[in-house]
């Protein structure tokens, strides 16, 4: 069995318990190279502020690194975060990105602030005013990129005449509605969204109109992966998920919590039960179980692309679960970089 639609990473450069951000970066290097190596199409990090188990918030710039040790592999933002920023700025940031790495950038799009109230407040946007601002920015994003016509009164530069490809993301129906009436490529956020996702895709798909950028609708799904030798090994070390949602529930803002061998010493298993209901398309167990898992996660939906993270705490063995997620998929590299 080999699943027919391409696989992406969705990186948070996770910083786990008793861990640094300095090796938080270097492991998010390390998926870089590996997911280049292994054909995956797409490596995307997502912008949160003020976690403490989370060191991806100046996302452009972790992007502009991985750029420097990848030569292939797209890469992008999954995604800026709109209403933390000037629409001008984004278009700077990742017009420099594309004129670095030609071809290799994405640009992926979401309204919420991936932050709490207070931090949003510092990042010095409104958060309430440019929230209903989204889909105007959007729109004055994609004339920043167009070519100079050369009386543009702004002008972004770099970033004119880069065309850098958008994305919107969501967990919700307003994105999908949104990202149908722009004609740009939907990635729901069914990871930790499930509730919502087949709505999302027919709202998308009922509302799509076609763009400059795409003709047809696009769909990407997010997924988690925990993948080990073992049941009871992908069990331990899906763990620290688990506890991180729990974390999450509770205000708690912790790094990733290392894997336990009993979660309910830990959790109620009232908790247990809502987390892995919040989690239920999370694919966790042997290679076998999780590539039959993730085959049945597209066959259901009809997605176009699965973006998969990889929740893992140990360095190593998230290493070796995306090489063995990586396997299981028929199409390998992007048409737009193979030799």
């Amino acid at each position: 069995m080999s699943i027919p639609v391409p696989f992406s990473i969705l990186d948070l450069a996770h910083i786990g318990d008793n861990q640094s951000v300095q090796q938080a970066m270097a492991k998010s290097q390390a998926i870089a190279a590996l997911a280049e190596n292994s054909g995956y199409e797409r490596l995307w990090l997502a912008e949160h502020h003020g976690m403490r188990g989370v060191a991806s918030a100046a996302t452009s710039t972790l992007l502009a690194n991985l750029g420097a040790i990848t030569s292939k592999i797209r890469l992008g933002a999954g995604g800026v975060m709109l209403p933390n920023h000037s629409p001008l700025v984004v278009a700077e940031q990742y017009g420099t990105l594309d004129a670095l790495y030609p071809g290799r950038i994405d640009l992926g799009l979401g309204r919420a602030p991936g932050t709490d109230q207070k931090t949003s407040k510092a990042l010095r946007r409104d958060l309430h005013s440019n929230v209903s601002d989204y889909p105007a920015d959007i729109q004055l994003l994609q004339h920043y990129f167009s070519n100079d016509s050369g009386d543009a009164q702004v002008l972004a530069v770099p970033g004119a005449g880069s065309h850098v490809p958008l994305y919107l993301l969501g967990s919700s129906l307003y994105s999908a509605q949104l990202a149908g009436q722009l004609g740009l490529p939907f990635t729901f956020a069914s990871h930790f969204a499930p509730e919502a996702l087949f709505d999302a895709i027919n709202i998308y798909k009922t509302n799509f109109r076609p763009s400059d950028q795409l003709d047809k609708p696009y769909i990407i799904a997010g997924v988690m992966a925990v993948v080990a030798d073992t049941e009871e090994q992908a069990a331990y070390h899906f763990s620290s998920v688990q506890q991180q949602f729990a974390n999450l529930r509770r205000g708690a803002n912790a790094p990733m919590p290392a894997p336990v061998e009993d979660i309910y010493a830990h959790l109620s298993e009232a908790e247990v039960q809502t987390i892995n209901r919040t989690l239920r398309y999370a694919v966790n167990g042997t290679p076998d179980k999780v590539e039959s898992q993730l085959q049945n996660f597209v066959e259901s939906t009809g997605v176009d692309e699965l973006i998969l993270s990889f929740p893992i705490y140990d360095d190593n063995q998230c290493l070796a679960a995306i090489q063995k997620v990586g396997d299981m998929t028929s199409v390998k590299a992007p048409a737009s970089w193979q030799a």
